[in-house]
């Protein structure tokens, strides 16, 4: 019997970790694409990899993951096999290399001072003790470090140097986020020590992440017959056997909010389930122009709502709590604009002397927001109309006020953060004309960076927990030793670990880069940071 042909698998969760599960459950273990279940909530498949909108109405992403050359093995695997959406015989990774090879990122205007001159972002500042303290903490093991916080290991000092500046708003560290999540950075990353004032390591997709990456993929799986069932709330999970031997039997469900009515598969002996656990954009809440996004703090959407089920059920399935109670520790907020003129961006292309889609994060080291933004390459979405052109910005501080409007973030409506960004820039002069021609999309995200929440060991699920023998877990909240969150390669790496380690493929997972094992790469991180 063809025992590919029977096996079911069911997905709880439509981003990019599933998605890619499916696409290793088809091509490397053999299962069969109708086969294959995707339960999804939302109407759209991607997670928090998004981007919509139109010209009229305003564009939107509520971020954009920078993709990097050497770490992202997984991701690089993934997209080598999924066709792009205008050309079947070109990849999505060669697509993207070669949109990387004609569009090289190479920031001249990386840091900006409130003066509104550009700062010297090569000289990263460091002192001696900032080394000291560096050192310390890249030797420490996690076991030691445990749940303590970035600023338990550093001086002002450090948190005042052009360094941090650009590292956290790079990656969106809080000072009081994980240290052992800054530590598996500084490792993971290293190699960007030297081009971190440049960003020249970034890679990126031709379109935002949802148009270059999510619809291929997508596109992939449902011509391969695989099920994308929109409008399902999986509410429980139920489990057979003890920690030895342990089974999913059923995964039950609501359909559109409880109006389709209640339902559940029931998983057979050769069935298997992968379970995405929490979001880091759950309870998104947009503004517009005249109005400020809402900050949810109630947990409304119900993106936590099933891990905080299934932990009540065994002690090695995690602890939600570590990373959605402290909404304030966790949220920022981030804005895209939809401009029908291209004064601002020509202006902006003048004063950094990049053009759109080089010049990688632009940071106001200044501003009371910790406001950062990019111009992507145009067009940034696709059908995007040539005289349309977007930006995208957020800010790390919601709470403090800006300098120009004396609003907190958090209170400003889309306008009114267009106003202090034109201040950051000392672009006064065309305020009138961008104001008319421009849409600001605004989006408040409790809990974006919950992953970097200070945590003990046992506060993540493993991907495949103990004894295991028919589910695994998916997502930004589970646990691979050495991998960093709030990354699409932890997603993939952690898809593949689910599927070749539950089904026994016997293909070997891209080991996890790390710069200090290349000499030459170790050189030249450390002689940056040390000398």
């Amino acid at each position: 019997m063809d025992t590919a042909r029977h096996t079911r698998a069911y997905l709880v969760g439509g981003g990019i970790g599933a998605l890619a599960a499916a696409v290793f459950l088809i091509r490397d273990s053999g299962l069969h694409g109708e086969n294959i279940h995707i339960l999804e909530e939302l109407p759209v498949a991607g997670g928090s990899l998004d981007g919509g909108g139109g010209p009229e109405t305003g564009y939107v992403t509520r971020g954009g993951r920078m993709l990097e050359e050497e770490a992202y093995v997984c991701l690089w695997n993934l997209l080598e096999t999924i066709p792009t959406l205008d050309d079947e015989n070109v990849s999505v990774l060669q697509e993207t290399r070669e949109f990387n090879r004609r569009t090289v990122t190479g920031a001249k205007a990386r840091l900006i001072a409130g003066d509104h001159s550009i700062l010297d972002a090569a000289q990263l500042g460091f002192n001696t003790r900032d080394r000291v303290d560096l050192a310390r903490l890249l030797a420490l093991p996690e076991s030691v470090i445990g749940p303590r916080r970035i600023e338990d290991f550093f001086s002002q000092h450090f948190f005042d140097t052009n360094f941090w500046a650009m590292w956290r708003t790079t990656f969106a560290f809080q000072n009081w986020h994980s240290a052992i999540e800054l530590k598996r950075y500084f490792l993971r990353f290293m190699q960007e020590f030297p081009r971190i004032h440049t960003l020249a390591g970034v890679r990126r997709t031709r379109l935002n992440q949802y148009d270059s990456l999510v619809r291929p993929v997508q596109k992939w799986l449902e011509s391969r017959g695989v099920r994308i069932e929109y409008g399902v709330t999986v509410t429980d999970v139920d489990f057979v056997g003890d920690i030895g031997d342990r089974r999913v039997s059923r995964i039950e469900f609501q359909r559109n909010g409880g109006n389709g009515g209640n339902g559940g598969y029931d998983l057979g002996p050769e069935d298997y389930a992968f379970i995405t656990l929490g979001s880091m954009t759950a309870d998104s809440a947009y503004g517009d122009d005249d109005t400020a996004p809402e900050l949810i703090r109630d947990k409304r959407d119900g993106g936590w709502t099933l891990w905080e089920t299934l932990a009540r059920k065994a002690e090695d399935f995690g602890r939600p709590s570590s990373f959605n109670a402290d909404v304030d520790e966790a949220k920022w907020e981030s804005f895209t604009l939809t401009m029908r003129s291209p004064a601002l961006l020509k202006r902006i292309e003048e004063f950094s002397g990049n053009a759109p889609g080089t010049g990688g994060l632009m940071t106001f080291k200044d501003s009371n927001w910790l406001m950062s933004i990019v111009v992507p390459a145009q067009p940034h979405f696709d059908g995007q109309p040539e005289d349309v052109f977007t930006l995208w910005g957020y800010g790390l501080f919601v709470d403090n006020e800006g300098e120009s409007t004396g609003k907190r973030m958090s209170e400003a409506t889309g306008q009114e953060i267009l106003t202090e960004l034109l201040g950051h820039l000392g672009f006064q002069d065309i305020a009138q004309e961008v104001a008319a021609t421009t849409t600001v999309t605004t989006v408040m995200m409790p809990y974006i960076t919950s992953q970097f929440e200070r945590r003990s060991v046992r506060d993540r699920p493993l991907v495949i927990p103990a004894g295991a023998a028919n589910f695994a877990f998916l997502g930004q909240f589970v646990e691979i030793p050495e991998d960093v969150v709030f990354t699409v390669e932890y997603s993939v790496r952690g898809a593949m670990h689910a599927v070749y380690g539950l089904l026994a493929v016997d293909k070997e997972i891209p080991g996890i880069y790390h710069a200090l094992s290349d000499p030459k790469t170790a050189f030249e991180a450390l002689k940056t940071a040390f000398s």
